[in-house]
């Protein structure tokens, strides 16, 4: 591409500033507005109050459910504690507590799908009492039974129960 020089003496220079001048009035430079500029801003400025709203949803969201969590756990305990308290203790065996409720056999534990249950001595009879279980396992020892349950969501809690075992 050449450009042509006009050759004034006086002042070339200036003429050639002209001309480049005029070649760029000529042409339309794409560029944003201060319109486009401000609608730009406001739509930026939106996004980012829209994320930052939905991050703290997510984060109360987050925060219920683990007080959720610990209410249930809360509530389960209560019931197994009134449960415990108005049985007379058995045995345990097979990750399951025996005893007896009101003249009846009774046994609770870990059914087969992931809810801890309290059912009759052969496994019939359906009360579900927690669920969401990964594991259980209940043991005894010195009159202490020992509840360690494992949940899906990764939870962790024991539960001890002092039983007095009845005098033949």
């Amino acid at each position: 591409m050449r450009f042509r020089y006009f050759l004034v003496k006086k002042d070339w220079r200036s003429t050639m500033v002209q001309n480049s001048c005029w070649q760029s009035k000529s042409h339309k430079v794409k560029a944003f507005t201060l319109l486009e500029s401000l609608l730009a801003l406001i739509v930026i400025s939106g996004g980012l109050l829209l994320f930052q709203a939905m991050s703290q949803l997510l984060i109360s969201e987050v925060r219920y459910q683990q007080q959720s969590e610990q209410k249930e756990w809360l509530l389960f305990v209560d019931q197994l504690e009134v449960e415990l308290d108005r049985s007379q203790f058995e045995k345990v065996e097979g990750n399951r507590l025996y005893m007896k409720q009101d003249g009846k056999d009774i046994a609770i534990g870990k059914s087969k799908s992931d809810d801890f249950r309290k059912t009759n001595a052969r496994g019939r009879g359906y009360q579900p009492m927690v669920y969401g279980l990964k594991s259980v396992r209940i043991t005894e020892d010195n009159q202490l039974v020992r509840f360690h349950f494992q949940f899906q969501k990764g939870l962790e809690r024991e539960f001890i129960y002092r039983v007095e075992k009845e005098k033949s």
